[in-house]
C-alpha cells in the first residue's frame, strides 16, 4: 500500500507555528516508524509525508553530496531526501527534512549541520531542517511541542508492535504474503487511527488499543506451519542499519527464506537506553535530586504506562517473546563495556548478545555500516562473548551499497547456528506460540521465549555474584 503517498492534512495550524505552511518530508528508517511519524504530524496540523521507498537513484545522488567520510545511513538519508528535491513541483520555499540528531559518539550528531551545508552548497539554504530535541524544549515544533511528544512515544510503540507480530508470523506462514499483508494493513490502520482520532490523551489511548487489537487479529488469522527446528537469530547493531531494509539488502528476509525466525532490536529499546543514560549522567555530576531527574522519571512512567497498556492484547501473542529491560541489557555488558566508561549501541549490541545467548538463540548477527566505530567495538568485543555464552556464532555484516555474496555468506553463517542449536547450553523452556481458545486446534508455532532463572544465572554459576557484575557505586534504575 502506497501509504507514503499520504500528505493530506485536515487541521489547521496556527499562523505563527514555525511548520504553518510548510510541507514537511521524513526518510524512511524502520517500516512503519516513518509512516506513524507522519501521520503524527498531519493529526496536530502539518502537512507531512515519507519520502518513497529507496532505490539505486538514492545511492547515486547520496554519492554525490556525500565526500566518503560519512557513514552510509548519512548517504542514504541525502539521497532519499535529495530525490524528493528533484522531483516534479517541489517548492523548495516550502519545504522542511525532519532529521533527528543526538549525542555520543556516533557520527549520526554530525547529520544536521552536514545537511545544511550539503543544502546551501546545492543553493537550496531556504528549506528548513527541523530536529527537535529537549535541549531547546523542542522549539522547532512551536505550540505543538507539548502533544508531539506523547504522540510520538505512542506511535514508535504501535509501530514496533505490529513489527513483532510480523517477525514472528512471516518465517511460518503457509501463504506467502498473508504477513505483510497483514502488517500493511494494520500499519494503514494506525496511520488513519492517528490521523482520525482524538486529542484527548485517553481517548487516543483507547483508539490505539482498538487498532491494535485489530491488528492481532489479523495475524491471527493467518495460517502458520508446525517447524520445531526453526532456528532464531537475534539481530543487533547500528539502528539505522539494521531497520532500514534498503541499506541491509533486506538481511532479515533473507535470512527467513533460509528457513530461520529472527529477534530484532526496535526502536524503543533505544528510547529506554537514552533514558537510561541521562539518569546516569546526572547522578555522575550529583544531581539525583533535581527537576532533570524528577522529568526523566516521570517521562518514563508515562512511556512505560502507555506501552503497557497498548500492549496488554497481545500477552498471549508475545509470550516467549518478551523484549528485555534496557537495565537488563546494561548489565549483561557490564563485563564486556561497562556503560560508566562507553555509551552508544556497542553496549546494546553487546549485552543483546548475551541476552539472546541466555533466552535460547541460536545465533546472533550485527548488521552495521561499514567503518561503523559501534560495529567495530562490537565486533572485537563478540569472541569472548561467544566463548563465554557457550560458543553461540556472532557474524557481523558490514554494509556499503556495494555487491556481495550475502546469500553465500547467510548461508553458511546458518549451518554454524543449526551445528550450535544441537549442542547449546542455554534452552528456550518456552518456544510455544500462544493461541486463542477458539482456535486451539490449529498447528503449534515456536517462539522465544524469557528465561524464568534470573538475568545472571550465567555468572552466578561461575562463581560471581549478581552484583559484581555491576561496578561497586553505579547503580542503573
Amino acid at each position: 500500500m502506497p501509504i507514503f503517498h499520504r500528505c493530506h492534512v485536515s487541521n489547521q495550524l496556527e499562523s505563527g507555528n514555525p511548520l504553518a505552511g510548510k510541507k514537511l518530508y521524513f526518510g524512511v528508517m524502520a517500516e512503519g516508524s516513518s509512516e506513524m511519524l507522519a501521520a503524527v504530524f498531519r493529526r496536530l496540523g502539518v502537512e507531512a509525508c515519507v519520502t518513497p521507498p529507496s532505490d539505486s537513484r538514492t545511492l547515486e545522488l547520496g554519492g554525490k553530496v556525500t565526500s566518503g567520510d560519512e557513514c552510509y545511513p548519512a548517504k542514504v538519508v541525502l539521497g532519499d531526501l535529495f530525490r524528493v528535491i528533484q522531483e516534479p513541483g517541489f517548492d523548495p520555499a516550502r519545504a522542511a527534512f525532519f532529521v533527528p540528531t543526538t549525542d555520543g559518539p556516533c557520527r549520526f550528531g554530525q547529520y544536521v549541520p552536514s545537511l545544511k551545508k550539503v543544502l546551501r552548497q546545492a543553493g537550496y539554504s531556504q528549506i528548513e531542517i527541523i530536529s527537535p530535541t529537549d535541549k531547546n524544549g523542542y522549539a522547532d515544533l512551536g505550540n505543538l511541542a507539548d502533544r508531539f511528544v506523547r504522540m510520538v512515544w505512542r506511535a514508535v510503540v504501535a509501530s514496533d508492535t505490529i513489527h513483532r507480530l510480523l517477525l514472528k508470523t512471516r518465517p511460518y506462514e503457509t501463504t506467502p504474503g498473508a504477513a505483510d499483508h497483514a502488517f500493511q494493513e494494520s500499519l494503514l490502520d494506525l496511520c488513519e487511527t492517528v490521523e482520525s482520532g482524538c486529542d484527548d490523551p485517553g481517548c487516543q489511548l483507547r483508539s490505539l488499543v482498538e487498532s491494535l487489537t485489530r491488528a492481532r487479529n489479523r495475524f491471527r488469522g493467518i495460517s502458520i506451519s508446525d517447524d520445531p527446528d526453526v532456528p532464531l537469530i537475534g539481530v543487533v547493531g547500528e539502528i539505522f542499519c539494521r531497520l532500514n531494509t534498503f541499506s541491509n539488502e533486506d538481511l532479515i528476509r533473507r535470512l527467513e527464506s533460509y528457513g530461520a525466525e529472527v529477534s530484532l532490536s526496535h526502536i524503543s529499546e533505544w528510547i529506554y537506553y537514552t533514558n537510561n543514560e541521562q539518569r546516569r549522567r546526572l547522578r555522575l555530576v550529583g544531581r539525583t535530586l533535581s527537576l532533570e531527574m524528577l522529568g526523566s522519571l516521570v517521562r518514563e512512567h508515562f512511556q512505560k504506562s502507555d506501552e503497557h497498556a497498548l500492549l496488554a492484547p497481545f500477552r498471549e501473542d508475545f509470550e516467549g517473546h518478551d523484549e528485555p529491560q534496557v537495565e537488563e541489557v546494561i548489565k549483561l555488558a557490564w563485563p564486556y563495556l561497562p556503560a560508566s566508561g562507553v555509551i552508544g549501541e556497542m553496549v546494546l549490541s553487546t549485552g543483546l548478545a548475551a541476552y539472546h545467548a541466555l533466552h535460547g538463540a541460536d545465533g546472533v548477527i550485527d548488521i552495521s555500516p561499514f567503518t561503523c566505530m559501534n560495529g567495530i567495538v562490537s565486533e572485537a568485543i563478540y569472541p569472548r562473548v561467544s566463548r563465554d555464552y557457550g560458543g553461540i556464532p556472532i557474524r557481523n555484516f558490514y554494509f556499503d551499497g556495494t555487491q556481495s555474496d550475502l546469500d553465500r555468506d547467510l548461508g553458511i553463517y546458518l549451518e554454524l547456528a543449526r551445528s550450535y542449536r544441537e549442542k547449546k547450553t542455554f534452552k528456550s523452556p518456552h518456544r510455544n506460540r500462544q493461541v486463542e481458545p477458539k482456535r486451539a486446534e490449529s498447528k503449534v508455532r515456536p517462539a522465544v521465549s524469557t528465561l524464568k532463572e534470573p538475568a545472571f544465572a550465567f555468572w552466578e554459576g561461575r562463581g560471581i555474584e549478581a552484583s559484581e557484575a555491576v561496578s561497586d557505586g553505579e547503580t542503573t534504575d
